[in-house]
């Protein structure tokens, strides 16, 4: 391919990629935003296999359609609610290819023969993008672990571990500064050696972090896959790369800036890894009150009597797949004359924007679909809120109680309506591992069971008083 037409499919490729970030920034438009992406990823990679100095195209092309096979097999096994998890496994493939481009740049004959400043260029080209990949790699399996439940989701927590990370990021630096000195055969062990270490430097960041704050985890491993992919691209002299991983890793930086506002978070504190925690002598709040217990019938007579309901979705819906008898449910309340609204809280299920793709799955209309901010002034107006399989997100100790692993994360105040119906399959604490005080409140009851059959059985009691 001329080299002209090459660098004009790459202008191309890179405005398709940032209209579909645009069209990514409202569910309306997300399709189209999809789309827009992979048109540009096609043009991308057609312009990159059958550029100049290319050679293997059948290699490459088989390599292409085997891992797009394996991908789009993946894609449709993996259920809705676990796509979380898909993306942080996504993450560290990135960062997996810019080590292994890393240290396939550094062993490169022809990259062996370039010298002087040029070479010390390179190589710390190379060094820096294994140790942003490396890390990618690591922190994204143990997210993925976290969200899976392979691991513990509470945070590993011990004294010094910050001392631990300058001290490994120092020697990371002195092994980078040898690795550029040497410049020969020998270097690759420095750069092995960094490589591990990064690793552990990964592990030891995400593990830190509770389960209530990994959205804004995978947020943020979502922007070091992004600049992991343009260090690979300085790497390996692709323009296009370079811009593409730096909008992914930019666009994901911001991405994770705005949840942290939104969950009183410091973002400096994402970086180093340590947010969301507490000291190990902190003593919980005494909870106050006696739990009650509702049958469906109950509830569904809640609901009919009922003139405002505020419907609060999280991850547990997500597993049950309750959405759709949901929506059923709020359609036959709205033909009986009642306001029905969604609240979604910037971090319900374990990635952002989970719950509105979900609602959205169940063509829920986005004009009753409310933001957090958007609605917790109207609960004290409400008359019920029904919470559905979510836990942290309406959590009173996040407002008053200091000891709390959330505390400070602004959630949905359910509490303050005049009753709350909360639907779980038992008491276990949340993803953060906390105690919920609204389950004990006076104007708070359980229903207890799996939320699809539970909504349906509202359901069917609802249309039967009609």
């Amino acid at each position: 391919m001329i080299s002209g037409i090459q660098t004009a499919a790459y202008v191309f490729a890179s405005i398709l990629f940032i209209l579909s970030l645009g069209g990514l920034s409202s569910i309306e438009s997300s399709k189209r935003g999809v789309l827009y992406g992979i048109f540009g990823m096609l043009v991308a990679i057609a312009a990159t296999v059958f550029g100049k100095d290319v050679e293997g195209h059948i290699y490459i092309i088989l390599a292409i359609v085997s891992a797009s096979f394996i991908g789009i097999l993946l894609a449709q096994r993996v259920k809705m609610e676990s796509m979380p998890q898909l993306v942080a496994l996504l993450h560290s493939f990135v960062g997996l290819a810019a080590v292994l481009v890393g240290i396939g740049s550094f062993l490169d004959v022809g990259v062996k023969e370039i010298t002087n400043t040029e070479k010390t260029i390179h190589l710390t080209e190379v060094f820096i993008g294994v140790f942003i990949g490396a890390i990618t790699f690591s922190g994204s399996i143990v997210a993925w672990g976290k969200l899976e439940g392979k691991i513990s989701s509470k945070s590993l927590i011990f004294k010094g571990r910050h001392l631990l990370n300058i001290f490994l990021v120092l020697v990371c630096i002195v092994l980078g500064v040898f690795f550029v000195i040497s410049g020969n055969d020998f270097g690759l062990n420095y750069l092995i050696a960094m490589t591990f270490i990064a690793g552990v430097i990964g592990y030891f960041l995400v593990m830190a972090i509770g389960g209530a704050d990994m959205p804004v985890v995978v947020s943020m491993l979502n922007s070091y896959s992004g600049w992991a992919a343009s260090s690979a691209g300085f790497m390996l002299g692709n323009d296009l790369l370079i811009i593409t991983g730096a909008l992914v890793g930019s666009s994901g930086a911001i991405l994770s800036i705005i949840m942290c506002k939104a969950m009183n978070r410091s973002f400096v504190s994402v970086i180093l890894g340590g947010f969301g925690t507490v000291s190990s002598t902190s003593k919980s709040t005494l909870i106050e009150g006696e739990i009650t217990a509702l049958e469906h019938e109950e509830v569904s007579q809640l609901l009919i009597e009922a003139k405002t309901i505020v419907v609060v979705p999280g991850y547990g819906m997500a597993v049950a797949k309750a959405q759709y008898p949901i929506y059923e449910m709020v359609k036959e309340l709205q033909k009986l004359g009642k306001t029905v609204r969604f609240a979604i809280h910037p971090v319900a299920g374990r990635l952002p924007g989970h719950m509105n793709v979900l609602l959205a799955e169940a063509n829920v209309p986005y004009d009753i679909v409310m933001e957090m901010d958007e609605i917790n002034d109207d609960m004290s107006s409400t008359d019920i809120v029904m919470v559905i399989g979510a836990n942290d997100i309406v959590n009173p100790g996040a407002e008053d109680d200091p000891s709390s692993p959330i505390y400070g994360m602004p959630v949905i105040k359910a509490w303050k309506a005049e009753q709350v119906i909360i639907m779980k399959r038992s008491m276990s604490t949340g993803y953060a591992g906390v105690e919920n005080p609204l389950f004990y409140k006076s104007n708070a009851q359980m229903l207890y069971g799996d939320a699809k059959e539970s909504v349906e059985k509202i359901l069917g009691f609802i249309r039967l008083n009609q």
